[in-house]
């Protein structure tokens, strides 16, 4: 099957899985139901498939602005897949399969911006593969911080309808948010010692940005761990700590790609 037919395929079964997730979700079922796991295992099998045709080419790889963004989209699913074998994540899902399906048609369907590498050596491989795994974590953390913003919220003002009643306890809730973030900043922490290892200058002009918003989202994800075990920074104080840092580092990734491959067209 054509790249282009299965992505959309992919994209439809994504869409299909986030509707009928939905659907269960407002007729108050638990859990992740067996229809919706079909739908979005076999969408997530194929996107693998575009993921990897979309980046690996003859002449080699292509991690360009809009080609990697299937392959980013794809390692958070698989992420939290893995994820909900241990904690009720499937929330989640809400968000991502609809990104993901949007993800896979950028990337099927979009021009390459970026030059091909066929020289990647094993650290440069390590600093890509623990930075995409620490996007997707804080990916993750961001989207379960919005949840724990609107529940707390809800729950302030006595709202114990809606929402609320189809999430799990706000405890519950916050504990696997810092459990993402903890992962996460293992993760950050590999990218930023392996890109000091093997990249050769990672204050050059084309990567300066990158690098000080990276390390500017570390220092908030680590100063938001340190408060939450020293001063017990809960909720709100959590919830502004999370999405501040995932904006420094969606700009740092996305940002950075865009204006130099978009705008300066340095691919």
């Amino acid at each position: 099957m054509p790249i282009t037919a299965l992505a959309l395929l992919a994209a439809l079964l994504y869409l299909a899985a986030t509707g009928l997730h939905l659907l269960h979700i407002f007729q108050r079922r638990e859990g992740l139901s067996g229809a919706v796991l079909g739908l979005g295992l076999v969408a997530m099998l194929a996107h693998a498939v575009v993921a990897w045709g979309s980046i690996n080419g003859p002449d080699g790889v292509s991690l360009g602005f809009y080609k990697i963004s299937a392959l980013i989209f794809l390692v958070i699913n698989i992420t939290c897949a893995l994820l909900m074998l241990r904690r009720p994540l499937q929330s989640l899902l809400v968000f991502l399969f609809p990104l993901s399906a949007m993800s896979m048609l950028v990337s099927t369907f979009a021009p390459d911006t970026s030059a091909l590498s066929s020289d990647l050596s094993s650290g440069m491989l390590l600093h890509i593969s623990t930075s995409i795994l620490a996007y997707a974590i804080f990916t993750l953390a961001a989207a379960q911080a919005a949840l724990v913003a609107v529940q707390d919220y809800q729950l302030r003002h006595r709202r114990t309808q809606g929402i609320v009643q189809l999430l799990p306890p706000l405890q519950l809730m916050e504990t696997m948010l810092f459990e993402l973030l903890f992962v996460g900043v293992l993760l950050l922490t590999a990218a930023i010692v392996s890109g000091f290892i093997f990249v050769d200058d990672l204050f050059a002009q084309s990567l300066v940005h990158k690098t000080v918003l990276t390390i500017v989202a570390w220092l908030l994800f680590t100063t938001l761990l340190w408060g939450h075990h020293q001063l017990g920074w809960r909720a709100q104080t959590a919830v502004r700590l999370t999405l501040a840092g995932f904006v420094m580092l969606m700009l740092a990734f996305f940002g950075s790609k865009l204006v130099l491959e978009l705008v300066l067209q340095r691919g």
